[in-house]
Formats: structure tokens, sequence, C-alpha cells
């Protein structure tokens, strides 16, 4: 069964144009849903019932999985079928009526304006691991980028001169502005430590590790909480905090949805609006522990 997830996944790379991050989530949610219908002599996902399904959704619970978690797997499980359902003689689908559980939304986790300043000041710029650092945590900072975003810039998405990085999705493309402070960062990381780092003249990625190669997701999820452990920031942080906290900003110094919506790249304005709840929500923290009558 294994080679038909690897059909599956190729499937939603060409034809959904989904990222990598995105199409490895797919992959490891149906590789445990298929070793869990072989754990029950099933030979083929074909095979499987409404019950087997439900039962699976169970299992998951029982292993304390979060109520996200289950309903991430169900989306998955139901993309699955609904592909074998153009391309092979599945007849029925298991998981037509099976419904994802509902989920609270929790409000993102955002660093205040001073919590920032301390986590982008952490990087020592006296030597070229430290000047890269600094140079991409004021970029993630300055444009609300994602991670995978960021490690997937390349020399000419960036344009010092102007103020702006060119953000390129299997989807889309994006023109975000940048501020002279992370146009400093970077223009010191691109000219000095950037040089020194990359081994190879041909190398056209943006940021590269230790050796040379452009950098990878784990290596700057690392770094982040080195950073942030450094500043005795207490609060969780997670590679998606500082584009929560950029939008976040924004937003609370004036800036309006749409143009929030279009620097994050979000498709639906729905997305964006989680940062409006949570200034309402400060707002009411301020009011009731302000006002006399609260």
């Amino acid at each position: 069964m294994s080679e038909i997830v690897n059909d599956f996944v190729r499937y939603l790379e060409r034809d959904k144009k989904l990222s990598n991050n995105t199409l490895q989530s797919y992959r490891r949610d149906m590789n445990q849903y298929i070793a869990y219908l072989e754990s029950l002599d099933l030979r083929h996902a074909k095979d499987a019932t409404k019950a087997v399904v439900v039962s699976y959704l169970g299992h998951l619970e029982k292993l304390g999985r979060a109520s996200s978690t289950i309903s991430r797997n169900i989306v998955s499980i139901k993309a699955f079928y609904q592909y074998l359902m153009r391309t092979t003689a599945l007849s029925k689908d298991p998981t037509r009526e099976i419904h994802s559980p509902k989920v609270d939304k929790k409000l993102p986790s955002v660093l205040s304006a001073k919590e920032v300043s301390m986590l982008l000041e952490r990087p020592k710029r006296d030597d070229v691991k430290g000047c890269r650092d600094k140079a991409m945590l004021e970029l993630l900072y300055a444009t609300g980028i994602r991670v995978s975003e960021l490690i997937s810039l390349d020399m000419q998405d960036v344009n010092l001169t102007l103020g702006f990085i060119r953000c390129k999705t299997a989807k889309n493309e994006r023109l975000i502005p940048i501020g002279k402070i992370c146009i400093s960062a970077l223009s010191e990381y691109i000219q000095g430590a950037r040089k020194a780092l990359v081994r190879v003249e041909n190398e056209n990625a943006l940021f590269v590790n230790m050796t040379g190669l452009r950098l990878s997701r784990q290596g700057f999820w690392k770094l982040i909480k080195q950073y942030a452990s450094e500043a005795n920031i207490t609060k969780e942080i997670t590679p998606h905090t500082l584009r929560h906290s950029f939008a976040a900003h924004l937003l609370e110094n004036g800036a309006d949805l749409q143009s929030i919506q279009s620097m994050l790249g979000h498709a639906d304005i729905s997305s964006t609006q989680v940062y409006a709840q949570l200034l309402n929500h400060k707002l009411k923290d301020v009011y009731t522990k302000a006002h006399p009558r609260a």
C-alpha cells in the first residue's frame, strides 16, 4: 500500500501544487493510517469500511492526539479516498459521512515589541553565524514570511536598493517591503558573512548553513529556540511566532487587514481576521484592568 501513498502524494504535488511541508504532512498521516490498516490484516485501503476509519480515529484519540491533529487526519484520509475514487475501481467512499470534530481555535501567541527587540538583539554580529542569524530574524519580523519561505529565498529575490523581497510559492508571488533596519542587516550579511560561508560559486540560496548549503527548517528551529532562551523569553516560541507578532503589531499600529493579508499571503481574509480577534482580546483585557466600573 506504500506505493499508493506515493502516487497520492505525487498527485497532490502535481495537480494541487501543495507546499513541501503540506505534502509531508499528508504523507505522514497516510503512512500512519496504512500501518493501522495493515495491523488489521487489510491488504488494501479499498477494503476499509466506515467502521474501520472510525476505529482508526478512535485509536488516535486513545493515543492522546489533539482534536486539531485528528481533524487534520480526517482531511488527509478524505482526500486520499477521493483520489482513489477517481483513479481506481473504488465505488464507495468510506469517509463520506465522517465529519471533522469541532476544533477550538486558539489565538496565536505573539511577542511584545520589547520581547521582539530582546530576541533580535541576541545574535552577535561580530561573527558570520551571528551576522547571518541577525539578518534572518530581522527579515522574518520585517516581512512576516513563513520559515519555509525564508529558507527558500534566492539572491535574486532581494532588492536592497528599492527595499523589498519577492516571495514565491507554488500558487502565487508577492512583493513585501522591508525597512531600513532589515536592509542594513541583510546588506551586512550579504556583503560579509554570506561570502565567507558560501563554498560553491554558483550557490543561489540567500541563507546558507555553516557548510555553505541552503539552510534547513530544522536548523532555523534550533537557533530561534536558542536565542529565545538567551533572551530569557518564557513564552513558547515557534518558527511562526515572529510571523504572528509581525501581523499583530501592524494591526495595533493602524494597518488595515487587507494590507496585512496581502503581505502574509493569505488566500482568505478569514485567516487574517484572527489577529483582529487578538487585538480585541487585548483591548478587553486593558479595559477590565483599567476601568473603575469594569
